[in-house]
């Protein structure tokens, strides 16, 4: 019978985070997969988890990630831990998840702490709708790619950052996404010394460039206003002369009527306004 992959968050900070279900699937099953087991050897300490570890990242994910499912499929059950987090989430737990669904081994989450959400939650930006984009990529022209689809996001965006990358990375969105957007900079989060500096993206940028920042960093930012996208397309519609935009649409088949009415929707004005300027440019 196959065995289970439990993949078991960990605390992103404070060790009181861990669930008591995570200590013990880490008590029961029989091999822990981590991405760092120096770092994870002080949790295992902690409580007294006395199981053995293997490592499991990066660099060694395709190989390691073979023999992981090899045991799995021989009925070991084992425990997937990142450095803190949930696995799979930023992590190379995603590749081995895929592996294991593949192969038609059971895996099954033991949750618990993770960083986007804990800082979404508390930035007091909106959390209804919201996309992740964990660390934007290294790769020149992908993470051009990421920011030009970031530009017209209208959900909060959520972007992890080192502290030495972090002034770049918020003059990069500064200067993508408007130096008025809304941002909070988390650092240190459940941690004695946690932050959540509120600020635009200019001015956050501004003050990490004189105060330098320390620990992981998650950016929470504000996405883009729908009545900043409409006064952006109302702006274009102007751009043209109001008769031909009429033009436009009763070239489309629409009636006089119609096409006033979407005219008036398109430039944000009254079809009473449109009907004026029109009597207008033909006098």
């Amino acid at each position: 019978m196959a065995g289970t992959l439990y993949l078991c968050a960990t605390p992103i900070g404070n060790l009181e985070d861990m669930t008591f279900r995570g200590v013990r699937i880490l008590q029961e099953v029989d091999l822990i997969a981590a991405e760092d087991t120096r770092n994870s050897i002080r949790l295992l300490n902690h409580f007294e988890i006395k199981t053995p570890m293997t490592s499991y990242h990066e660099y060694n994910k395709i190989e390691k990630g073979r023999k992981l499912l090899e045991k799995l499929q021989a009925g070991t059950d084992i425990a997937l831990i990142t450095d803190a987090g949930t696995p799979g989430i930023s992590d190379p737990g995603e590749e081995l998840v895929r592996m294991c669904r593949e192969a038609g081994i059971q895996v099954t989450a033991v949750p618990g702490a993770a960083a986007c959400i804990t800082a979404l939650t508390i930035s007091g930006l909106p959390t209804r709708r919201f996309v992740f984009e964990a660390f934007l990529p290294a790769d020149k022209k992908e993470r051009q790619q990421i920011l030009d689809e970031l530009k017209e996001e209208t959900r909060t965006i959520v972007i992890y950052e080192a502290p030495h990358r972090l002034v770049k990375t918020l003059r990069t969105l500064e200067e993508t996404l408007g130096g008025d957007r809304q941002v909070r900079v988390c650092r240190e989060l459940t941690k004695k010394h946690e932050t959540v500096y509120e600020n635009t993206l200019s001015g956050a940028a501004a003050y990490y460039e004189e105060q330098e920042p320390k620990g992981e960093c998650v950016l929470v930012v504000e996405g883009k206003s729908r009545t900043e996208i409409r006064k952006e397309q109302q702006a274009k519609w102007e751009e043209i002369p109001l008769a031909e935009h009429m033009e436009r649409y009763l070239s489309e088949g629409m009636s006089k009527k119609e096409a006033m009415k979407q005219v008036a929707k398109d430039r944000g004005i009254s079809k009473r306004d449109v009907y004026q300027a029109l009597l207008s440019e033909e006098e």
